[in-house]
């Protein structure tokens, strides 16, 4: 569930700018990270939360040239352990067990995974979207716009003066 930023867009600029890190100190991962932090704050503001473990493994990671942020569920355990969140972001359509498609009868047999009884065909209701990760981008678009123009105009800056 970790969204890349997609603010630089342009190839020739992250070029630039990664050259200029190999070459010097930038201000970019710093700006970067603390963009970062600021999303990650207002998605953990926005979570719905039952236990909180969700929202606990939020975390944001900026790459070291400063160009790539990821902010959201990160590594493979905890995708897995946390795959609901896409059903909470998104919500559900529910299921309803006695009919298939065209309206035509289900065939009865038997629905368990060994210790639970689910029933011939259990219904399933709908589950409204509780949205949490979009919005906690979208509000804080302008300010992380602003902070990552500023620094890479400051580090464009520092590099032609010291060039």
């Amino acid at each position: 569930m970790a969204r890349r930023s997609r603010v630089i867009g342009d190839f020739k600029l992250r070029r630039t700018l990664r050259n200029i890190h190999q070459t010097m100190d930038n201000q970019l991962r710093p700006a970067m990270q603390k963009s970062a932090d600021q999303i990650l704050e207002t998605m953990r503001e926005l979570i719905p939360r039952d236990t909180g473990a969700a929202a606990e493994a939020l975390e944001a990671f900026v790459a070291r040239s400063g160009l790539d942020a990821q902010v959201g569920i990160r590594g493979k355990k905890n995708n897995r352990k946390f795959f609901y969140l896409k059903f909470i972001e998104y919500g559900t359509k529910g299921y309803t067990g006695g009919k298939r498609a065209g309206n035509r009868n289900r065939r009865d047999t038997v629905k368990t995974d060994g210790t639970h009884w689910f029933g011939k065909h259990p219904d399933i209701p709908a589950r409204p979207a509780h949205p949490w990760l979009r919005p906690a981008i979208q509000v804080n678009r302008e300010v992380v716009l602003a902070n990552i123009a500023g620094a890479i105009n400051e580090t464009l800056q520092r590099a032609a003066n010291n060039a």
